[in-house]
Order: C-alpha cells, then structure tokens, then sequence
C-alpha cells in the first residue's frame, strides 16, 4: 500500500438539499481521479446510489460505488463505514474517496470516525485516509421552512428509529456549525435580496467555512476535494456562537439585513418563574442561542441553553466549579488561568454567559427583558430554594452531590 493517505471529502445536509446531484457533478468533472463513492441512505432501496450510477460518474475499472442501506454512518452503520472505507484504502486502487452521508446524521460522529482509533472495532482510519473536507449542503429555497417547521424528524417519518426525537432544525444547526466548506444551493429557486440576507445568517452562525452558491449543484470539485481544510479542532470551534465568546467583547460590523450577535452575560442568579415566563414568549427574531444560564434554584450547577428557531433545549450542564470541594476547587483554578482570572470573591465562576444571533434583534431591549429576570437586589437576600422553579430536569445532578 502506498504511503500516501487517501483524502476523503464527506457530504452532509438535511434530506433534499441536493448532495447527490452535486455528488454526479463532481463524479462527471473529476479530471481524472480514481473516487470510491459511499452512499449511505436509510431507505431499503437506495435510491441514492441508483442516482450515481445513472448520473455515469462511476467506471467499473476505476470506481467503486459501496451502498450502506437502512442506517446511518453517524451511528448504527459506524461499524460498516468503518470496514468498508479500511478496505477500501488496501485495495491501493482509488485516489479519494467521497462519502454522501444520510441527510439526517450529524457530521460530529463522522469526523470523528476518521480522527479517533475505534478501539472496540480495532480500526484505526487514520493509518489510511485523511480527512481532507467536511462538506455541508443547505438548500436555500427550503431553510427557513425547515428551520421554523418545529417539527421532529420522527413526526416527518425520517427518524433513524423511535428512540430518535431530534427536531428538524436541531439538526440543520449542528449540520451548518461543523464544517469546512457550506454549499448554498438551488439558489435560483431564491431572490437575490433573501439569497443574500440568508448568506448573511449563516455566516453568523458558521464564520469560518468557505460559502459557495451553486444552482443545480454545479461546484466546481476543486472546491471540495484536495482542499486540506479539515482540522478537527477548528471545525469544533467554528460555530458562530462560540467565536462570539471567545472574543469576550462584540466588534460591530456592518449589519446588513438586520443580522447581528452579542453576548449578555450577568453574574447574577436568574429567578426561575420569571425566566421561564420570558422563555415561553421566545422572541422571534432570536434564530440562534447557545450558553450557560445560572438560575437561583439550582445554585450547584449550570444550566446549558441551546436554541435554534422553534426548539429549545434546557438542562443541566455541569457543576460550577465554585460548587466543588476546596481540594478539587484549588486544583481546576491552578490549572485553568482564565477560571481564575474572572472568578468572582462571592460566586466563584457562576455567571449567566448567552450569545444571541438574530435578525432585527434590539439589542437594548432584549437585555432590559432578561435584566428583569434576574433576582432583584431583595431577592438576593431571600432563600432561592423557596423560588417556584418549572424547569425540567431539576434532580438530574441532585443524586451525586459533590463533597463539600
């Protein structure tokens, strides 16, 4: 076998995006390259693949096209996409290889499959390929129906299986926050003022990825194979929300189209009855909010707040450090220099910290609202365990107390 890892390209995007008519475009204009295709679709007859070999990208001396049916390679088909792409790295016969993921995996467990040795199989993919992109395909005409449907994959019948509740836009945001190159296509279906305000939203919400705009998903392959993009670390930290912050300090840019971010953070505990009501009339033009949230009744640990159009998702997220025992304390802040820089002499390192990404957001009024969800001066000094709280998940951590 040669020395040479083969690159791999991943192509990701929620069904219907249009990653198989880009996949035969890049098969048709290949300059050459020997690709093995994997196409994972969840339906019995993979139509998908039937659409490779029809689009005539695939030579039988060349290429070899591998269908994985009735999973998806982020979870139940890990096992196979792990055996079939070792394989097909020993046959020493393909230059690359590109893999169209089902459009309702996620791109985090993929890479990850390419990164890390999976002990339990005892394969070790990074002995022969290198992941060289992260593709993902949005498609411009249906975003913002699938973003605002407030529908589960299960109520659309195209759940991995019944056990499987995420929303539809839940997935959208973890498919556009994780990747190295955003394909925006079937972009003449769109007018150029939406086109352009849409472009604008998700560069908020993924800075760091190459946006494209194709139409019948014409791209040249260039773009997506080659490209020595992929950084795992990077791709990690490139969603919009925690570049936000990272920075610590908003710089205003130009807010075209009304779209622009900012962090409210307060060291100070938010009253759960009123924060609850204020999340119940979720303002609208919020698209994207991720962050910690300090809430009085729950005084041990964070909450994570992670919101994406009409899906919320509250709980738990950890202790604060400042719950911890003295030994364990001093030990996290020896070794975390900015944990001790910003901690506080009376709450240690509870804060509420939450980036809002909007559309027509007013900044001011926004903060005024949570502002007033926070324990007044009075009721900082009443007991917060007598506070009405509503919020689920409030014994998830109560059972493994830490040591005081």
């Amino acid at each position: 076998m040669n020395e040479q890892k083969i690159p791999v390209t991943v192509l990701s995007g929620y069904l219907g995006a249009g990653k198989t008519t880009i996949l035969n475009h890049v098969l048709n204009h290949r300059h050459g390259l020997r690709v093995a295709v994997i196409v994972n679709d969840l339906s019995e007859v993979n139509i998908d693949a039937g659409l490779v070999k029809d689009g005539g990208g695939l030579s039988r001396t060349e290429e070899k096209l591998v269908e994985m049916s009735n999973g998806c390679i982020c979870c139940t088909l890990r096992e196979d996409l792990l055996r079939e792409v070792e394989k097909l790295a020993m046959e020493n016969r393909f230059d690359y290889i590109l893999i169209e993921s089902t459009g309702v995996s996620e791109p985090v467990p993929v890479a990850q499959t390419f990164t890390y040795i999976d002990e339990d199989q005892g394969v070790d993919l990074s002995r022969f390929c290198r992941l060289d992109c992260m593709v993902t395909v949005v498609d411009a005409n249906r975003f913002w129906h699938d973003f605002s449907s407030g529908e589960t994959l299960l109520e659309r019948r195209q759940a991995v299986n019944e056990d499987d509740t995420r929303d539809v836009v839940d997935l959208l945001i973890d498919q556009i926050e994780f990747c190295d190159v955003l394909i925006l296509n079937k972009c003449d279906m769109v007018a150029e003022e939406d086109l352009e305000e849409l472009e604008q939203v998700l560069r908020k919400l993924q800075p760091r990825a190459r946006l494209i705009r194709t139409v019948q998903g014409k791209v040249d392959p260039a773009e997506i194979l080659n490209t020595g993009l992929f950084d795992f670390e990077k791709a990690s930290q490139s969603a919009g929300w925690i570049r936000e912050l990272e920075n610590g300090f908003h710089t205003p840019e130009t807010e075209e189209y009304g779209i622009s971010s900012f962090v409210y953070e307060r060291i100070r505990p938010f009253h759960p009855g009123r924060l609850m009501e204020w999340m119940e009339d979720w303002p609208v033009e919020i698209v994207r909010a991720k962050g910690i949230m300090w809430l009085a009744t729950r005084n041990d640990y964070a909450q994570s707040i992670s919101q994406a159009g009409p899906s919320i998702r509250f709980g738990p997220a950890g202790y604060w450090v400042a719950a911890l025992s003295e030994e364990e304390r001093r030990e996290i802040l020896q070794e975390e220099a900015e944990l001790a820089r910003d901690w506080d002499p009376a709450y240690g390192d509870r804060v509420n910290k939450v980036v809002f990404i909007g559309i027509d957001m007013d900044k001011d009024k926004l903060i005024a609202s949570l502002d007033r969800c926070l324990l007044s001066d009075e009721e900082m000094n009443e007991d917060w365990s007598d506070f009405p709280d509503e919020f689920p998940n409030v014994g998830e951590m109560a059972a493994e107390r830490p040591g005081r």
